[in-house]
């Protein structure tokens, strides 16, 4: 299996825990009440750790589509290369690193992360151009 596969699917688990430990954090500030419902209307705002790491899921679901996007595209032209393994490595690492670095609350850092996992998909996505 590519590399860049490989990493797909390492980044979909990824994303699973993004989503888990966001909802989980989260329960303690909305509820299970909240949680259990349909939710309609405005949620609770979460602050501290626990708001930090839903805005870090979101950003990971943001940024993932079009990391999910380029790999497929990259397999299915037959366009991967030592240039396209290294930047989804890149983006899958980075993101491993994001959340709790995010979570933890260190700012510039936190940036720092996030221009390397875009970097990464980029590195990919530049082979189809």
């Amino acid at each position: 299996m590519p590399v860049e596969l490989k990493m797909l699917a390492w980044s979909i688990l990824l994303g699973v825990i993004y989503v888990l430990l966001a909802t989980t954090l989260g329960i303690p500030q909305r509820g299970m009440a909240w949680l259990a419902s349909n939710r309609e209307g405005e949620s609770k705002l979460l602050s501290g750790a626990a708001g930090r790491c839903d805005r870090a899921s979101r950003n990971f679901l943001e940024t993932f589509v079009f990391f999910a996007a380029a790999v497929l595209a990259v397999i299915a032209a037959q366009r991967t290369n030592a240039s396209t393994a290294l930047g989804a490595q890149l983006f899958f690492w980075a993101r491993v690193v994001y959340l709790p670095v995010y979570v933890v609350g260190i700012p510039y850092l936190r940036t720092l992360v996030w221009a390397t996992s875009l970097a990464g998909l980029l590195m990919v996505a530049f082979a189809l151009l």
